[in-house]
């Protein structure tokens, strides 16, 4: 007979993946907000959402817990602003904010190891080799470049004001992006293994 209990959906589990799938289409959620409610229901509804992701927010690495509360913690300031001022526009810095403190974590991991790309690899593999450090470094240094780039696109798009362009690409695109990233890593590291 086996002992093993089954999995039950706890509110907090429930709560966390809408928040999370919340965040995630933040872009769809700020540009359908925008259009039918405006900011004085939509900030007012952010500001709960990042409240809910900042008291659940957990990670398996202290700094990503870290990254998570400082994500909700900066998405609650952006809402407030725009709730308190009345002015849409501070809602799409979100997208940017994101990937500076992405850029600020995966820089400091590099003058700071090990790199937060070498602490999730030896997640699944403690014993990682020299050459598996050596690589993850680099695969930090790509990423830190990504960030840059995404930032520097997403900050575009909120300055150039237009918000089926910063949705397009905020919602779409940089997800797109970082996909291919994450899947030409994935190759090159299976090749890598087999070589």
């Amino acid at each position: 007979m086996s002992s093993d209990k089954p999995f039950r959906f706890s509110p907090s589990i429930i709560i966390q993946g809408i928040t999370a799938l919340a965040v995630i289409g933040y872009p769809f959620a700020v540009y359908f907000g925008l259009t039918y409610w405006g900011s004085s229901v939509l900030a007012p509804a952010l500001i709960i959402l990042f409240a809910s992701r900042l008291i659940l927010a957990r990670g398996k690495i202290r700094q990503l817990s870290w990254l998570m509360k400082a994500f909700a913690l900066l998405g609650i300031a952006l809402a407030l602003t725009s709730w308190l001022l009345k002015q849409n526009h501070w809602l799409l810095y979100y997208p940017v904010v994101v990937s500076v403190l992405l850029l600020a974590l995966f820089g400091h991991s590099l003058f700071n190891p090990p790199t937060i790309v070498e602490r999730l690899a030896r997640l699944t593999e403690p014993d990682l080799p020299p050459e598996g450090v050596r690589y993850t470094r680099k695969v930090t240094q790509v990423w830190c470049l990504f960030f840059i780039l995404n930032g520097s696109i997403a900050l575009f798009t909120c300055l150039y004001g237009d918000i089926q362009l910063w949705t397009l690409y905020n919602g779409a695109i940089s997800y797109v992006l970082m996909g291919l990233l994450m899947s030409a890593e994935w190759i090159i590291r299976k090749m890598l293994r087999h070589a």
